[in-house]
Order: structure tokens, then sequence, then C-alpha cells
């Protein structure tokens, strides 16, 4: 799942982004108004995360324009503003929650996860399956059959990405961008590193085996009973 990150204080927006990365989320970071409108606008998010006090454009403006623009992606405001006049007018502005500064990690996942559930439709499904691998994107929680699986942040974005994409040969530079968030290195084996561990934890033990390398092209996730 990917969410957007619209802070101008540095420290606060590292933070976040760390976060919020950390625990599985492919996150994006934006410090200016009209940047983070720019990019809820051209990208394919799950959640903002929308600061009000911002150069550009502030909070309320940002969000106004996503809504004019018809893009109901849900929106928590995270701002020091805690009059109540200004969470009516989030809300009323459209935004889906607000949180006031200073706020504890653990209350922000609780509620990032709660948006994206409530968010999520009938034809964007939070469990991914293939045969009897079962990814549950609210939970953060991998079974292989009867067996709990963990998985790092990047083990479980990787996966998520195979199991989305499953049947399609996926390159190694389509597998940096979205998973490391970066241009394909050829130099660096951070992805084959990065696949043969997953491939340790939810393959090598089981059977049927999933995850198959193409040789010269890239990776690909498939079984003839996926779904």
């Amino acid at each position: 799942m990917k969410i957007l990150i619209i802070e101008d204080e540095a420290k606060t927006g590292d933070y976040l982004r760390q976060g919020l990365t950390e625990s599985g989320f492919v996150t994006d970071l934006a410090n200016h108004g009209v940047d983070g409108l720019h990019l809820a606008l051209t990208g394919a998010y799950d959640l903002v995360l929308l600061d009000v006090m911002l150069p550009g454009l502030n909070g309320w403006l940002v969000l106004e324009a996503l809504r004019r623009a018809g893009k109901e992606v849900p929106v928590l405001f995270l701002t020091a503003r805690d009059q109540v006049e200004d969470r009516v007018k989030g809300l009323e502005l459209g935004a889906d929650d607000y949180l006031v500064k200073p706020f504890a990690f653990s209350e922000l996942l609780a509620r990032v996860r709660t948006l994206l559930r409530r968010g999520k439709t009938a034809l964007e499904p939070t469990v991914l399956r293939c045969t009897n691998l079962e990814l549950d994107l609210l939970r953060r929680r991998v079974l292989r059959g009867s067996t709990r699986i963990e998985l790092t942040a990047k083990e479980f974005a990787l996966l998520e990405l195979l199991l989305r994409r499953q049947g399609e040969v996926l390159t190694r530079s389509m597998i940096a961008s979205q998973v490391w968030d970066m241009n394909f290195d050829s130099d660096t084996n951070v992805i084959e590193v990065a696949m043969r561990r997953l491939r340790a934890k939810v393959d090598d033990p089981f059977e049927p085996k999933l995850i198959r390398t193409v040789r010269g092209m890239g990776y690909v996730l498939e079984a003839p009973d996926c779904a």
C-alpha cells in the first residue's frame, strides 16, 4: 500500500516516512503544498497524510483541490492546530480523520490502518492468495498453509508486488522502482539477495514452489491454481 506524506517540517516528515516504511508501507514525501498536490493528483495513493500549515498551498487548499478533481483518496490531517473549528473545517472539506501534533506513532499507525481498511472496496482485496500462500495487507500477516511467516518490511512489500502481479514476469528495474523507490543499478545485487531471503522463508520449505527466476528477465510468482 502506498502513502503520500505532505509535511514541510523536515524532522517530522523523515520520522513519518521512516516509521511507515518500517511498518511495510511504500511512501512518498513532499514538503511543499504545490508539490504535494501534484503528486496526489498524478499518483496512485491509498492514503494522504496532510499537514495544514504548508508553503505554497496550505492543507485546506490542497484538500479542496483534490476533492474538486474527484480524488476520493482518504486524507488524514496532521497539524498543531488543535482548535475545534479547525478540526470541523478539515472534516467539512472532506478529510477523513484529524490528528493533533504531537502524537504517538502507535496512534497514527492505528488510524492509518483504520482508514485503509475503511477505504478498501470489494474490487481491491485486502488478502492476496496463491495456492496455500496468503498475505493479509491489513494485519500485515503472511501464512503458508497454517504456518505463520515473519517478514521484514521490504520482504513484505516484495511479496505483495509478486502476488499482485502473479503470473507476470517482473523485471529487476520494475522491482527496484516499486519496492525500493530507486532506479535499477546493475552493479548491485540487493534485489537478488532480497529475493533469495524471501524464497528461503515462503517457498523453500513448502510445496508447491511458487517463485521462479526467469533467466535474463526477472522473477515471477505463479502456480496452476493461482486466483
